[in-house]
């Protein structure tokens, strides 16, 4: 029986992250389904499923590597931006952030140093702040 699944994947696609994704997501869908009841949810998630299959037993192996680079491209940049969300909070115990007012470069000036004049280093405007 393995030999027989082995020979009928040969030649096709198999699972990828954007299959394991969308398959993640049809669980998630069908949970939530069992709280609310709803057929929408319900269609969705056949078709979340019904999707995952055909590309995991597709033989177009170029699409589907470039949906796959898509999923994952569209992944890197949520995760770049909740890192660097991260480092703000974690930088903003030892540092006030300011904006400068004319071109709105963000700046960094360590906390308490009581009231200073702030030197754009982009426009070199200066303007003064609490830190």
């Amino acid at each position: 029986m393995r030999e027989k699944m082995i020979r009928f994947m040969q030649g096709r696609h198999g699972q990828d992250e954007f299959s394991r994704f969308l398959l993640g997501t049809a669980v998630v869908c069908v949970l939530i389904n069992l709280l609310f009841h709803s057929q929408l949810l319900y269609a969705v998630a056949w078709l979340l499923l019904i999707y995952t299959y055909f590309r995991v037993f597709s033989k177009n192996h170029t699409a589907r590597y470039t949906e796959n680079q898509k999923y994952l491209r569209t992944k890197a940049k949520y995760l770049y931006w909740f890192d660097q969300q991260k480092k703000l909070l974690e930088e903003r115990k030892v540092h006030h952030i300011y904006v400068c007012p004319k071109c709105r470069q963000k700046i960094r000036i360590p906390k308490g140093k009581g009231k200073i004049m702030v030197r754009c280093p982009k426009c070199h405007y200066e303007f003064q702040k609490r830190s």
